[in-house]
């Protein structure tokens, strides 16, 4: 199974369980139907969001462990800045 599939067999998954207890076919108590079962994709979204801005800061701090991207990112950077000066464009 690919990652996509595995990915969109749970999201099927996850969401036909939400839906199962949005309509009240899974009881649950009045008091988690009604304040707890309504908030949970936004509750998801935001988790989610957290998730992937933890997952990119951590890509940024560890950022330099990788010191061959690191250089070769570094003279790239050096590269462009000479083309687009040798084109007349300030860059600093």
């Amino acid at each position: 199974m690919t990652r996509a599939t595995e990915t969109i067999s749970i999201a099927l998954l996850l969401s036909s369980l939400y839906l199962a207890a949005y309509l009240r076919l899974i009881p649950f108590p009045e008091k988690i139907q009604e304040e707890i079962i309504p908030i949970l994709p936004f509750w998801g979204l935001v988790s989610f969001g957290s998730y992937l801005l933890f997952s990119l800061g951590w890509g940024i701090v560890t950022f330099r462990d990788t010191e061959e991207a690191y250089k070769e990112l570094v003279v790239e950077i050096e590269t462009a800045k000479r083309e687009l000066r040798g084109k007349g464009v300030d860059v600093d």
